[in-house]
């Protein structure tokens, strides 16, 4: 059984819509929407070529994708202006150090909650000794000896 351009289109579309789930990113999506527009057009018999099918998936596409991504984005990954969120749960606890803390900003490591994380401190800290966490920046730890 031949399958004809509007089936087509539709298949592409859907199946592009749910490859978004394997590759999230919000981009393939907005390809399976314009897929899906393509069907459409074709079904109502506004792009019966080949060619006039491709220009509306393209254009459609494209506009979709520059038009709507930033909001659709927001709607599955969320308000990310903080990026510092997240430090809430390890200011104010424990570590263990791994590597020693020479001291003077110096760098170490601390492990906490199972992993390795880069440290310093003012005050040189030995290995195996158990520090407060007082601040982070980016991927280090700021500790101080625990009293």
């Amino acid at each position: 059984m031949p399958l004809d351009p509007k089936t087509i289109w539709l298949l592409a579309g859907v199946l592009l819509i749910l490859l978004e789930f394997a590759a999230p990113g919000v981009i393939i999506v907005f390809f399976g929407l314009g897929a899906v527009i393509t069907s459409l057009t074709t079904w109502a018999d506004l792009t019966t070529g080949l060619g006039s099918q491709f220009t509306v998936f393209s254009i459609s596409s494209v506009v979709l994708l520059f038009g709507l991504r930033r909001f659709v984005k927001q709607w599955f990954v969320g308000n990310s202006r903080d990026i510092n969120g997240g430090d809430d749960d390890f200011i104010g606890r424990e570590a263990r150090v791994i590597t020693s803390l020479p001291g003077l900003g110096g760098p170490g490591k601390v492990e906490i909650k199972g992993a390795n994380w880069n440290a310093r401190s003012e005050v040189a800290v030995p290995a195996g000794a158990t520090v407060i966490i007082e601040r982070r920046e980016g991927l280090t730890f700021h500790v101080r000896p625990r009293l």
